[in-house]
Formats: C-alpha cells, structure tokens, sequence
C-alpha cells in the first residue's frame, strides 16, 4: 500500500525501530526491494536519488515504483532522495512520490531554511511528506561540536525544524556517503542530545558499510529511518560476478542478482527491527 513517512516513521519511533530507505535504479531493484519487505511483512522506503537519475531517469522508473508500491501487501513509501534542485522535487512530485528530502545543506544555512520550508509547504498541499538535512553528512569530524566540527549541534536541529516544518530531519552524526574508505567515527551522544531534545524523525545517511553494531547503536539512540543504497550495488555486482564466471545466461544471470540484492535487503530490515511491523 502506499503512504508516505508520516505513517511509518510515527510508528518507528514509536516502537523504537527504524525503517530502510532503499534507493532503486532499475525494476530488478525494485523487484528485490518490494519483494524483500512483502517476505518479511516489513514496511519499506523504495525510492531514487537525483545523483542516480543518468542510471534510471524519473520518468521512467516513478511510474513501476508507484504502482509496485499501491500493489504491495506492506506500507511502502516512495521517496525522492537528495533533491537538489527544487525543479526535480517538484517533477518527482508531480510524478507521484510520497515523499520527497530536498537536500540544500551545501549551501547557505539561510538559504537551506527558506527553501526547505518552501519545499514543506507544497509538498504538504499534495499529501506528501518532507525530509530535510541540516549539517555536512560525510564532513564532520571531531571536535568540540559548536565550533571545530561539522556534526549537527541540537540548536541547530530544533531552529531547522522549527523553521521548516519537516516531517523527518537527516542529521551529522559521522556517516558518509558511498564506500567508506576509513572506520566511520560516529558521535551517538551527540545522537542522543538531539534525540532528547526534538520529536521530528531522525535519519541516517551513509548506512551502507556500517557495522551491524553501528546501526544497532544509532536506532537505540533514536533514528527511524536509515539510506541504503551501495551495499545493494555490491551485493548485486558480486552475484553478477558470479554468475558470469559460472556461464549463467542473461536471464539467469539477472535472477541471481535480484535474489542477492533482496537477500541484502532482508538482512537490513531484520537489523533495523523493522521486520513483521508492516
């Protein structure tokens, strides 16, 4: 069924889990993605972000996304991700996601809460939902955290959501996007802080290559909601690997890496919690 995070990040937070975020280029994603959740009776966030969309144009995977979603026997949520530009929002919104994140944390803090807060109000005229970001994902580092480091202080989180209205907010806590190349250094008290003062939903960016304990730690410290993304390229591209060294046909050759991507998806719905809530 479709919906959008309002429902299911509510629900989360309320039953101190977290729901995943699956960006999806292709239907063989998809179809590993929804399928995964309808196995496990696991609400789902399937979606695309703008920096894939030279993978999988919004025109052209919007229409399988939604009418998997509305199919499926589980909430499913479908989100745009990393919005840059409010022209791409506005299509994906047109197009008919449930959700849209505009991201404008590289630019001015000002500019961020005007636009953002832009976003939330049209968004919220069509029923969809909104995730913003505040701080630098993949640029903090240590410090005393008002000053020397980039990590998202609690005063900025309560004035960004105060300011804007989003349903559900990313913030910095030491996660990167992409393949990590060195141990990500995460700050869950800082986590905690912001947690304790602010109701909005909290996000991870940068999941793929967290430890299991990472995630474990950072939903027990209060986010709901976790981005996935390059642990299902690697699982697909590893099974591809395979198949083509043991001779497998195309259509073969596709199957093993849907299987391998849903098996990858599973593996994170159990670990958020997530499995046998939808």
């Amino acid at each position: 069924m479709l919906t959008n995070l309002i429902d299911v990040l509510a629900k989360a937070q309320q039953g101190h889990y977290a729901v995943g975020l699956f960006n999806a280029t292709d239907s063989d994603m998809l179809e590993a993605v929804i399928g995964a959740a309808e196995e496990l009776c696991s609400p789902v966030i399937v979606g695309t972000a703008q920096v894939l969309l030279p993978y999988g144009e919004l025109k052209l995977i919007a229409p399988s996304m939604i009418a998997a979603a509305k199919r499926a026997s589980v909430p499913v949520v479908v989100h745009f991700d990393h919005g840059l530009t409010f022209e791409r929002c506005i299509e994906a919104l047109k197009l008919g996601f449930t959700s849209i994140m505009y991201d404008g944390s590289a630019g001015a803090e000002a500019d961020n809460l005007r636009d953002t807060a832009e976003i939330v109000r049209i968004c919220h005229a069509f029923g969809a939902s909104v995730e913003g970001e505040i701080g630098h994902v993949g640029l903090a580092a240590a410090g005393d955290g008002e000053v020397k480091d980039m990590y998202t202080t609690p005063a900025e989180a309560i004035e960004f959501a105060e300011a804007t209205g989003v349903d559900a907010l990313a913030i910095a806590i030491g996660t990167a996007h992409g393949v990590y190349k060195a141990k990500p250094k995460l700050d869950i008290d800082r986590l905690k802080e912001i947690r304790a003062v602010l109701d909005t939903p909290l996000v991870l960016h940068g999941g793929s290559g967290l430890s299991d304990q990472d995630f474990r730690n950072t939903i027990e410290a209060g986010i709901t909601k976790v981005n996935i993304h390059t642990d299902l390229c690697l699982a697909g591209l590893a099974a591809m690997r395979a198949g083509i060294a043991e001779g497998l046909d195309y259509l073969a050759l596709r199957q093993r890496k849907v299987d391998a991507i849903k098996a990858e998806v599973k593996k994170k719905l159990e670990l958020f919690g997530c499995a046998g809530k939808g």
